[in-house]
């Protein structure tokens, strides 16, 4: 087993306790809106989310956007997303959104936080109607954690009559392989801030164990990138190459398993991209481009 020295260890640190943001730092804003915004819609038991409808011709079409960061969904990352043009871009184009926040890590294991994304799956398939949406063409989009989610869910739902499938994923550099995670395996035995956070994120609460085969094992079942199978939804993935939260190598890995598995696959690398970047919404364009080949 490999140990990380110190300094890699903070840096990959701050991947569980600090929030990560799709925010840009140069991004203009339009003075009139293409969407309107319901927030705080309730889709479970203290599940919340925003919904942005266009204020333009609607496509028919809709979009479910994981709202997490750092494995938190508090209302700032609908505000990220919001300032990286996310929903400027998409309801521009006739999309109706849906930014779910499937809870954060204080309150919600990893596996609580997977079911809470498939409840909102299943909360917009069942409103389908009420929004004028085709619940059989969804998009799944996230970022880092958010894109973590929605690649675990979309390999989970791998039954083509599975009631949370979609017809697309899209995501910003997700970790997608916790027993690989930049060519390491991290020990996450010890009570150091990473290893405790990561065992928090893939065991039940109230449940954590240091059983290494046990921890082995729980996150292999965490690590969508494990779980790839024929037959899966289209996928894109957007990553930097400067990204040191998580690595590129973390997109790479998925897309190597999805192509093994001959499944549509299409990775976009950003040149010098952090985690974000200051332009991110030209990706995000990107992004909808590729969706709109995907769902249309």
């Amino acid at each position: 087993m490999f140990h990380f020295p110190v300094s890699r260890c903070s840096l990959l640190a701050v991947l569980f306790s600090l929030t990560l943001t799709l925010k840009p730092v140069t991004a203009e804003k339009p003075t009139e809106l293409p969407y309107h915004q319901q927030q705080n819609v309730v889709h479970g038991v203290g599940l919340l989310v925003d919904i942005f409808t266009p204020r333009g011709k609607p496509n028919g079409l809709a979009i479910v956007d994981v709202a997490s960061g750092a494995y938190h969904s508090d209302r700032g990352k609908i505000r990220d997303h919001k300032e990286a043009r996310m929903f400027d871009i998409f309801c521009s184009r006739g999309y109706t959104v849906f930014a779910i926040r499937p809870g954060s890590i204080a309150k919600f294991s990893g596996l609580e936080m997977l079911e809470n994304v498939n409840r909102g799956i299943l909360w917009v398939k069942e409103h389908a109607k009420e929004y004028q949406i085709d619940g059989d063409r969804l998009a799944l989009l996230g970022a880092s954690a958010g894109g973590h989610l929605a690649c675990m869910a979309a390999v989970t739902a791998d039954d083509p009559q599975s009631k949370t499938r979609v017809k697309a994923v899209a995501v910003f550099f997700p970790p997608t392989d916790l027993m690989n995670y930049g060519g390491f395996k991290i020990d996450i035995r010890g009570d150091d801030p990473l290893a405790s956070s990561i065992r928090q994120l893939i065991t039940p609460k109230g449940a954590e164990t240091t059983d290494e085969k046990k921890l082995d094992e729980l996150r292999t079942a965490f690590s969508p990138a494990r779980l790839v199978k024929p037959g899966l939804p289209a996928f894109l993935f957007i990553h930097g190459t400067a990204d040191f939260m998580v690595p590129l190598q973390q997109s790479r890995t998925m897309v190597a398993a999805l192509e093994k598995a001959n499944v549509p696959v299409t990775l976009i690398v950003k040149e010098g991209g952090g985690h974000p970047w200051p332009t991110i919404h030209e990706e995000v364009g990107k992004m909808a481009d590729w969706i709109d080949g995907q769902l249309k």
